[in-house]
């Protein structure tokens, strides 16, 4: 087995449990180094830290799998994970639609599975997991004999591996078209060309907490995409639905939804730039009971975190000033890098701006089948908050 030798001075990330080598942490690699190759990892006096595989092409040298000396990389290995996450979700209640797995915070880096019910769609986003994407596909159709899987590796950051995008099917060809059941409602849901793996599962429960707060209001969803939150905004008894999203092909499907739904009567759907519409909107005195944010992210380097942190300011700030006084505001921001309490404190900054006091209704993560493990912050990404805008 190739052994990985940590320098001396490393911090105490590694050491903690965390599964991320970075490459100023190795001090010399003993035997092949190949990229994708299982390596151990030791520490600078020979201690055995844990076993994973090997990048030399990227920033993060090594991705560890197990800490378990005793414990081979094989097909069995990938198999008793996937098993061992589906039984997790089952625990917490989701039969049809999860993250099956979640990366790092399922202890397989770099690896995203989504099932939506009889169909999976998979992303391997480092080298060393690509490597095993046969075992992955066969553990798949042992646990799950699947109508299809499909492959989302459309995705740039392959490309800092040495590899290349794709997307394609790991199964019999289907058709990628499908229609899912969430919170009692259906969506269409487009597997080779929706973004990231077609879906959002990471709001599916958050949909939920819009329940109460929407019955007989008129509401505004900004970043609509597909028109889950306006649909579930409809079914939970708002007066009237207008989505905003800057696609055309989303606006589409949220139509779609809409009608498969039988709520295309309470729903409108508008191709704009809602940073534009929004800031018109304002200066023109419209107000609503409840008004939904969920854009994309922001960033995803540190480089230009003030940029997001402004952009999440400014978007908050005219959400506030469209609710009416008494009304609600939900908010969300899936950015990695801008964690909870940053997150709370630029909506602060934008009452403030506002003059407008707000008041919390509930503050939530992802979907818990997208689990935080606590000090790792790329496990923890999604905010979702709404607070009472007096």
């Amino acid at each position: 087995m190739t052994k990985v030798i940590l320098n001396k001075k490393i911090g105490h990330r590694v050491l903690n449990g965390h599964p991320w080598v970075f490459g100023n942490e190795v001090n010399r690699v003993e035997g092949d180094a190949a990229a994708g190759a299982i390596v151990d990892v030791h520490t600078h006096d020979n201690k055995f830290l844990g076993r994973g595989y090997f990048n030399p092409q990227s920033q993060i040298q090594v991705r560890i799998l197990t800490r378990n000396k005793n414990e081979e990389i094989n097909e069995q290995f990938f198999l008793n994970k996937l098993s061992e996450a589906w039984k997790h979700r089952q625990q917490l209640g989701y039969k049809e639609n999860c993250r099956l797995i979640f990366g790092e915070a399922d202890g397989l880096p770099q690896l995203i599975i989504d099932k939506f019910n009889d169909y999976f769609v998979i992303q391997t986003l480092a080298f060393g997991i690509d490597v095993w994407k046969p075992a992955i596909v066969k553990a798949i159709n042992q646990i799950f004999q699947p109508k299809g899987i499909y492959e989302r590796n459309d995705v740039p950051v392959r490309e800092l591996e040495g590899m290349q995008q794709q997307k394609g099917f790991l199964s019999e060809p289907f058709d990628t078209n499908i229609i899912i059941k969430e919170n009692g409602l259906q969506f269409h849901v487009d597997i080779a060309n929706g973004q990231k793996t077609g879906y959002f599962l990471d709001q599916q429960d958050n949909r939920r907490a819009i329940q109460h707060i929407v019955k007989d209001a008129e509401v505004l969803g900004a970043f609509t995409y597909t028109g889950t939150f306006e649909i579930h905004a409809a079914h939970y008894g708002a007066k009237s639905v207008l989505g905003l999203d800057i696609s055309q092909g989303a606006i589409d499907m949220c139509n779609k939804n809409a009608a498969l739904n039988g709520v295309a009567d309470k729903c409108q759907f508008e191709c704009v730039n809602a940073f534009d519409v929004l800031k018109t909107w304002v200066k023109e005195g419209r107000q609503y009971d409840v008004v939904m944010l969920d854009p994309p992210s922001f960033t995803k380097s540190r480089a230009t975190i003030q940029k997001a942190i402004t952009g999440y300011k400014e978007i908050n700030l005219r959400g506030m000033k469209l609710v009416k006084p008494g009304g609600f505001l939900v908010t969300s921001s899936c950015t990695n890098l801008v964690q909870p309490d940053l997150f709370l404190e630029i909506i602060q900054m934008a009452a403030k701006d506002a003059r407008r006091q707000i008041r919390q209704v509930t503050f939530q993560t992802q979907s818990a089948d997208h689990p935080i493990v606590w000090g790792w912050e790329n496990t923890h990404y999604l905010k979702f908050l709404i607070v009472q805008v007096l």
